[in-house]
């Protein structure tokens, strides 16, 4: 990759903590790149320490409040989490700048124009679309490697993990892994269940496009569902009794043995928790 070093990060000890996004990653073997993005990552493993989430948080957060606004970065980034399970090497980049432009859509969709004006004039956005539609010619197959959630956790993506998947370190991280052919496995199951079953039309078309996203990478690879900064603003009581997993699986096998009514309320139970989670979001 011939990307220009990445500005430097603040320090972790004085840097403020966002707490508000969580995470959906894939981490592919390093044999599933091409080169020379095949060398940049396996040199950049060798260096040791890496960033954090919060650190490429708090890049991304920065740029917006610049003046004028970045809407998307100029470059994309060469940062990327990795992790070696069984001596191989996996690798996650981050791509913020394919994901800003990828949020920037939802944006104009899901804010009011006054809103979405004041954060990002109108000159900014048009200029990152431009710029997403010449990649977009060049990259036809482009995609993220990481999904972001703000102020909660989706529900559809506990499906792709198990309760006994799961670890948690109190202040530190809530996280999920699993290989790849074991979360697809369990979102097939889950989807027929949704399917032979009703009212859950919602969850099953989000259970169809998260599948369609992960369709796209490495069979050897490893999903991970991070909690990321919700950790440090949900407290270490509530984090250690939540079973966001085991509750939604609990709610499907419910469904299986035809109980519809528990699977109703195993899953608005669990949906209200996320509901209050979410309401932070408008909170002052």
């Amino acid at each position: 990759m011939s990307e220009s070093p990445d500005p430097p990060l603040p320090a972790a000890r004085s840097a403020p903590v966002v707490p508000y996004a969580s995470y959906l990653r894939v981490y592919e073997p390093l044999g599933a790149f091409a080169e020379p993005e095949r060398t940049h990552w396996a040199a950049y493993a060798r260096r040791g320490e890496q960033p954090t989430a919060q650190d490429e948080l708090r890049r991304s957060l920065a740029d917006l409040v610049a003046v004028p606004p970045v809407g998307v970065p100029a470059r994309e980034s060469s940062d990327a989490f990795t992790a070696e399970v069984d001596g191989v090497l996996l690798v996650c980049p981050w791509r913020t700048r394919l994901r800003g432009w990828l949020a920037l859509g939802e944006l104009v969709a899901d804010f009011p124009r006054p809103v979405l004006d004041a954060a990002l004039p109108p000159g900014v956005r048009r200029r990152a679309e431009e710029e997403y539609e010449r990649w977009r010619e060049r990259n036809p197959d482009g995609r993220p490697w990481i999904r972001t959630a703000v102020w909660q956790v989706p529900l559809r993506w506990f499906v792709l993990v198990g309760d006994e998947e799961r670890e948690y370190v109190p202040r530190e991280r809530l996280r999920y892994r699993t290989p790849m052919v074991q979360a697809r496995r369990r979102l097939a199951r889950g989807l027929r269940t949704l399917r032979e079953a009703e009212g859950y039309g919602g969850l099953a078309e989000g259970l169809v496009e998260v599948g369609s996203w992960l369709e796209e990478f490495h069979p050897r690879s490893m999903v991970e569902l991070d909690y990321g900064g919700l950790v440090h603003v949900l407290g270490p009581d509530r984090l250690a009794a939540d079973r966001s997993a085991a509750d939604l699986a609990a709610g499907f096998a419910a469904l299986r043995e035809g109980d519809p009514a528990a699977a109703r309320k195993i899953h608005g139970e669990l949906a209200e928790r996320w509901r209050a989670v979410r309401e932070r979001l408008f909170a002052n």
